[in-house]
């Protein structure tokens, strides 16, 4: 078994699949080879360096704020050139990597129809190395959940949930997202929560490029013969969201890998995002029309009855355009001693769905984002994601003070 990795989205309509290689987990009665969740590539000229957030202007044009110059400027990039195409070039040495370093000029119509649609795992091998013992609380292997189409419109039933599209080293890539609420901005959020591979490679390489967030995407729930001949208009009825900036974890940055389930507890990430084309000045909750709250009391297992997963699961079975969820009660994953341990449900949604919100009861007994798809099994069965603790809550909070004037 293996867990879920990035996505590739494919221009030439390969097909969906996974794969991994097995890793044992002590605790767990079976052996397990465990990667990060969910994303799919496709149009391989793509090679690393990171991303970066400029303003759109007017048509063919990019607007970028004084200080994002200074900073393009400082790094080496020309703008002009990043718009042409010089963001395809992933020289693992100017790969911008901290924190501090991300980047993400907006490129007019980059996000196509085409880009979007098609989807494929990478293949991410894993050995017996790449996970310490289960030295903390593992409960058992839960059973399968099937998941359940999500009915459309999608935007009436779960008008939260979107995709996030990036380009990697290996091609072009997605994952699933959640619109959160912005306590600094109440009603007008511009915030979005995803998994942390979903935007920087981790320990191996820095920021992925081109991030971005589209809400509802595929909102009529249309199959894939359907999808190929879509408008924009169509796959993406309430715009194409920038990502202006983005925080995870430094335990991400400083520990994610690709597989065995490295940096997995601590696999979050939160957007802020902007209109691609400017917009009429509505915020992303103000479009969609609704935003989830996030819960950071971390609810121990035994007190929670069900945790309901949500996401675009798009290795096979599934082709990755059309939404489905999980519910199920929750059980604990460890993979060290040392690190959070992590929840897990049942659910066979595949990769495509890293990244995708948990959802449950939150301190008010309302629905709020607990957590999000991180790793799963390769032959799916069930996701875990992390527990939501301070760790998550400094992210958060970050990006709340960054843009809490905006």
């Amino acid at each position: 078994m293996r867990s879920i990795r990035p996505s590739f989205t494919a221009r030439r309509g390969r097909s969906a699949r996974r794969r991994t290689s097995p890793l044992p987990l002590v605790a767990l009665a079976a052996a397990l080879a465990l990667t990060v969740t969910a994303c799919e590539s496709g149009d391989a000229e793509a090679g690393g360096e990171a991303s970066a957030s400029a303003a759109a202007g007017g048509e063919g044009e990019i607007t970028i704020p004084d200080d994002i110059k200074d900073k393009l400027k400082e790094h080496g990039i020309d703008l002009d050139k990043w718009k042409d195409g010089a963001w395809k070039n992933w020289d693992r040495d100017d790969w911008l990597r901290e924190a501090k370093d991300y980047i993400n000029p907006i490129i007019e119509g980059l996000w196509d129809p085409d880009r979007m649609r098609e989807a494929e795992d990478p293949d991410r091998g894993v050995d017996d190395s790449d996970l310490s013992g289960d030295q903390g609380v593992t409960d058992p292997t839960p059973q399968p959940v099937d998941a359940q189409a999500v009915s459309p419109a999608y935007h009436a039933n779960a008008p939260e949930a979107g995709k996030v599209f990036f380009d990697s080293p290996e091609g072009t890539m997605v994952c699933s997202a959640t619109v959160v609420k912005d306590p600094a901005n109440p009603g007008k959020s511009n915030m979005v929560w995803t998994a942390g591979h979903c935007v920087h490679a981790g320990k191996s390489g820095g920021w992925y490029r081109n991030i971005a967030f589209v809400p509802s995407y595929n909102d009529k729930a249309m199959g894939a013969a359907a999808m190929k001949g879509a408008t924009r208009e169509q796959v993406a009825p309430y715009g194409v969201w920038w990502a202006d900036w983005v925080q995870t974890s430094d335990q991400w940055i400083k520990q994610g890998g690709p597989t065995g389930g490295d940096g997995a507890p601590y696999d979050f990430a939160v957007l802020h995002v902007k209109p691609e084309a400017g917009g009429d000045g509505k915020s992303l909750e103000e479009m969609v029309g609704s935003a989830l709250p996030v819960e950071f009391n971390a609810p121990a297992v035994p007190d929670v009855e069900s945790m309901k997963a949500v996401g675009y699961p798009a290795a096979a079975p599934f082709d990755g355009e059309k939404l489905y969820q999980c519910e199920d009660k929750p059980g604990r994953l460890s993979l060290t001693a040392s690190d959070p341990t992590m929840y897990r449900i049942g659910c066979t949604m595949t990769g495509g769905s890293s990244g995708g919100g948990w959802i449950a009861a939150g301190s008010d007994g309302k629905p709020a984002l607990v957590s999000n798809t991180s790793i799963g099994p390769v032959d799916s069965g069930w996701l875990a994601g992390p527990r939501l603790g301070k760790e998550a809550k400094a992210v958060f909070d970050g990006m709340g003070e960054k843009f809490a004037t905006q």
